[in-house]
């Protein structure tokens, strides 16, 4: 686990080895290919890239009109962004049910310097509620690869939410749409979690083990639809509940969770992430930990948890 690479350059990676086997693979981008990644796909397909300047909602309405062409089209800005086009994703799109994958990066806060305007804290709240939409957050560039490859397969939107901060490359683990993957086992509490937090969340399990606290980590990489059986069966067997995210605590994976769990039983139960507020300036590690998502952090609030 010494590698580290953001999910971001898994993702251009991906577009190039999935373009090289299915030619209905396209790629569209606004303004950003050098950074969301989908410049790699544009030197090995340049006739299958499509620049549209910054204009996501023009966009995403050109992906969609290919995709009724029985194209297989990826759009892809930064995450922030999704508002922008989020009338065209839902009505567009998710409506008809339509053939499109969003591959949104920067997601969260750890885009640092570029500060609260650019850091996305509330997509997945925004692209879970749309009806027909899966949403994925791989852990790592492994499995950033696996669920673009996954997408391909779905038929219909997909969001995939993907990061610029490189993260561990953690040991090959199986990936399946809708099914949450146990990293690490525990019977004292759960922690659900997901992208960029993955890392964090086995850190602070490790902490939390160094005080007689052993703590399960689960990998909840699909967010829609959830694993609903890992969350019953961890639930019951740990007793209290964590989720860790990079977002938002209303409308993400501890939101999600809690649906799950309502009227099935009692539990400790407590969503970590951003507390309602945006983000600001810094280095991502700083930025992290001004909003309490450093492993010490997060451990230090499992333990208060009563």
């Amino acid at each position: 686990m010494s590698e580290k690479k953001a999910t971001r350059v898994a993702y251009g990676e991906a577009l190039v080895e999935l373009g090289k086997e299915n030619d209905k693979i396209v790629v569209l981008d606004a303004d950003l290919a050098s950074a969301t990644m989908t410049g790699t796909f544009r030197k090995a397909f340049p006739d299958r890239h499509f620049e549209l300047g910054i204009a996501e909602a023009n966009m995403v309405t050109v992906a969609n009109g290919m995709s009724t062409m029985g194209l297989i089209p990826f759009a892809s800005t930064f995450a922030v962004f999704a508002g922008r086009c989020y009338e065209q994703i839902r009505n567009s799109v998710c409506y008809p049910h339509n053939n499109v994958k969003f591959a949104f990066t920067h997601a969260g806060l750890t885009v640092g310097e570029d500060g609260g305007s650019h850091q996305a804290i509330e997509d997945i709240a925004l692209m879970r509620v749309l009806p027909g939409m899966t949403v994925i957050c791989p852990a790592d560039a492994n499995e950033a690869l696996k669920a673009v490859k996954a997408a391909v397969e779905i038929d219909g939107p997909v969001y995939l939410r993907l990061a610029r901060l490189p993260t561990a490359v953690f040991e090959d683990m199986p990936f399946t749409v809708g099914k949450g993957h146990v990293m690490r086992e525990g019977k004292d509490g759960v922690i659900f979690t997901y992208g960029t937090m993955v890392e964090v969340s086995l850190d602070a399990a490790k902490l939390l083990s160094e005080k007689g606290m052993e703590v399960a980590v689960v990998n909840m990489a699909t967010i829609k639809p959830l694993d609903e059986a890992i969350v019953k069966e961890y639930a019951a067997k740990c007793g209290k509940v964590f989720t860790v995210e990079e977002h938002n605590v209303i409308g993400g994976l501890g939101d999600a969770v809690a649906g799950v769990l309502a009227g099935t039983g009692t539990f400790v139960f407590k969503k970590i992430g951003v507390e309602d507020r945006f983000g600001q300036s810094g280095k991502p590690m700083d930025v992290l930990r001004e909003y309490g998502l450093c492993a010490d952090q997060v451990a230090e609030k499992i333990l208060a948890a009563k």
